[in-house]
């Protein structure tokens, strides 16, 4: 029986930008984690997996390197779908390297959701990088983190394409990264072409990584707005949106970038308020993009998500898609009094506070990672 666990994620800056090959945008990892426990399943060819989202146990069977489910021809679940992406493609690397595939049985716990409803932490993200790692693990496989953020890249990209995988690359690293993502259709070209053991081993043009120093003598809060949002459509949304409008979306990521990096120059430096200027602009930048293409990623409660903060004396902006799910917050950490107004006046619009904290990393796991330079 092996045990994995991968932390949540929420965006920093950059978000809608980092879709695009080469694009930066910074991100952490939360104190909130998805747990993937493996052990020996008891039918050959078969793989059952439980998770503490649904009632019961769905089985598939192994059909050309494929989970098919026994009973429902339809499909996996939508909430299984990264699961098996990411059992397959460990499976497809197994087998690459001449090894036995074997019944397995995988149950899954999650701290990213309550009651059913996700808060926009990255749980398809932390379930993807949990389940590689146990699954992996499970086989004998000694993976780099950097191995590990690969193939769960390669199998997130397999049934999202338009998936950045920043959430997957906070998950494996943890702390504050800056990161860029790879060239989807490249890498999965890749994969059919040279085989995954090959490519998670070659060069990925665009893909970086870099840990950040967290900043100093600032609180960041979190508030979930109420809604979960829906990721996918609002970034193809926005992509969609700009095809007509060339000239604003390369305005868009050039400014973005411009954001990002000035953002992790400050960090460098320690200029907090340099850094909160930008989370101020970065919101600016979102709000525009909003105005031109109607998406939706300000609601009436994000919105007040961010004014609220602005009052007494932070920055805010949406975490990621916006269009729901949460918001972040920076403040001066001595700022007892406006953080109480803040959270309840966060409560008095309908916004819960969220007890979620960006734990540090410890030596060990730092010396560990080999870190692409970009």
């Amino acid at each position: 029986m092996i045990t994995c666990s991968a932390p949540g994620k929420l965006f920093v800056v950059g978000e809608y930008a980092v879709v695009e090959p080469g694009r930066l945008a910074i991100l952490v990892a939360v104190d909130r984690r998805v747990s993937v426990t493996v052990s020996p399943g008891e039918l050959a060819g078969r793989v059952a997996v439980r998770s503490d989202l649904y009632s019961g146990t769905v089985e598939f069977v192994r059909v050309d390197a494929r989970l098919v489910p026994c009973v429902d021809d339809s499909g996996p679940a939508p909430r299984l779908n990264h699961v098996v992406s990411a059992i397959e493609t460990v499976e497809r690397l197994i087998v690459e390297r001449g090894l036995p595939v074997r019944p397995l049985t995988l149950d899954i716990t999650s701290e990213l959701h309550e009651d059913g409803t996700k808060f926009g932490l990255g749980s398809s993200g932390a379930v993807t990088v949990a389940t590689i790692s146990a699954v992996g693990a499970f086989y004998g496989l000694d993976l780099t983190p950097e191995q590990r953020y690969r193939l769960a890249m390669l199998a997130t990209a397999r049934i999202a394409a338009r998936a950045s995988g920043g959430d997957l690359a906070a998950s494996v690293w943890g702390g504050w990264i800056a990161y860029s993502a790879p060239d989807r259709t490249d890498i999965l070209g890749m994969a059919e072409r040279l085989g995954i053991d090959r490519a998670i081993h070659a060069e990925w043009p665009g893909f970086s990584i870099k840990r950040l120093q967290p900043p100093a003598d600032l609180t960041f809060e979190v508030g979930w707005t109420g809604v979960p949002a829906a990721t996918d459509t609002l970034v193809a949304g926005l992509a969609e949106r700009n095809r007509n409008n060339d000239s604003f979306y390369r305005s868009f990521l050039w400014r973005s970038d411009e954001c990002v990096r000035t953002c992790i120059a400050a960090l460098r430096d320690g200029e907090n308020r340099e850094f909160l200027r930008q989370i101020r602009r970065f919101r600016d930048l979102l709000q525009t993009a909003d105005g031109i293409t109607r998406i939706g990623i300000f609601t009436p409660r994000m919105t007040t998500l961010c004014d609220t903060v602005e009052k007494v004396g932070g920055a805010a902006k949406p975490s990621g898609a916006g269009g729901g799910d949460c918001g972040i917050a920076f403040l001066d950490n001595t700022a007892h009094h406006q953080l109480e107004t803040l959270r309840a006046r966060w409560r008095a619009a309908g916004i819960r506070p969220l007890s979620i904290r960006v734990p540090a990393v410890e030596k060990e796991a730092r010396d560990d990672d080999r870190q692409p330079q970009g």
